[in-house]
């Protein structure tokens, strides 16, 4: 395995050299490479071996639209772990990328449900219908824990209470180890914990750039149906798309990743104007290839008996 070295600043652990990132999202955005996802709604076990298997970068398992269960949660996450990509990689870093999208807004009981998901081990959090830097920074500090007084990223002050054993085991590390590297990036450059807000309303549009400006917040993450909801009042609005360009605008200005929830047919488009990450989906559905066999065999029905005799 990759070696790890490590030394000891007032009492904390900090890795200076020859460190393999845990979170690869972070090593991708950093390289200027757009990662790919799906929002999750089935957290089984098997759901969750499959899409470990996939090409995809990061999974997010949505708590929000679907029942909240934490213990479905650690299910999850263990079935999420490939033992023999491990071993062919020789590194803890997965290849597909666990978080969360909470159930709760920003101007809602937030922090609590935060520590419930950071304690099994994700690797970050979605925190949806951010309004105001203000409930930004309430996520930022709900999902750090407190620094070592006098460090360069002291503030925004964190207050994650310690209680991080299973974490550090899911991620393969010690425990110190693990809280020193359970901290939010960019804010603490070797932080591999990501914190991505979602803007879903006019209000937060209107307030984007102060959200973006959050020490703590690693992403922007645009919701075109609900966002378009809130300006016009349906879905599909015809300010949605300038809506959308304004995030992305703002996001590009603050240095801050700014992501899209689209369909598969607008990919390519969508990273070549500027979006740094993308939900590519949600992994309900039958798989391409089914339907595309399903289609086949229909067309073939569509044309009735005349058409099996002519074989």
């Amino acid at each position: 395995m990759n070696g790890i070295l490590i030394r000891v600043e007032l009492g904390n652990v900090k890795s200076v050299e020859n460190r393999v990132r845990i979170n690869r999202l972070i090593e991708l955005f950093e390289a200027g490479i757009a990662p790919v996802g799906v929002f999750s709604f089935n957290p089984s076990m098997r759901s969750g071996a499959a899409l470990a298997a996939s090409p995809l970068d990061f999974v997010i398992l949505d708590l929000e639209h679907t029942s909240f269960g934490v213990e479905h949660l650690e299910t999850f996450l263990l079935a999420l772990t490939d033992k023999a990509r491990i071993l062919e990689k020789g590194n803890l870093q997965p290849d597909v990328v666990p978080l969360v999208r909470l159930p709760s807004y920003g101007s809602e009981r937030i922090v609590y449900l935060m520590k419930q998901v950071l304690d099994l081990g994700v690797f970050g959090v979605v925190a949806p219908t951010i309004n105001t830097a203000e409930e930004a920074l309430q996520a930022v500090v709900g999902m750090r824990f407190a620094q070592a007084p006098g460090s360069a990223d002291f503030f925004p002050e964190g207050r994650r209470g310690v209680g991080y054993p299973w974490a550090a085991r899911y991620w393969g590390l010690p425990g110190p180890e693990y809280a020193a590297r359970a901290d939010l990036w960019p804010l603490d450059p070797d932080g591999e914990l990501l914190l991505w807000c979602m803007i879903e309303t006019r209000e937060g549009l209107e307030n984007c750039r102060a959200i973006a400006r959050t020490p703590g917040v690693g992403g922007i993450l645009a919701g075109p149906s609900d966002l378009s909801m809130s300006l016009e009042g349906r879905k599909d609005s015809g300010r949605e798309q300038a809506a959308l360009n304004v995030i992305r605008s703002i996001c590009k200005e603050e240095h801050v990743p700014c992501g899209l929830a689209v369909s598969s047919s607008d990919a390519r488009a969508y990273v070549d104007a500027g979006f740094d990450f993308l939900v590519a989906g949600v992994d309900t559905g039958l798989p391409a290839a089914v339907e595309e066999a399903v289609s086949q065999v229909r067309a073939q029905r569509n044309q009735g008996p005349a058409a099996k005799d002519q074989r």
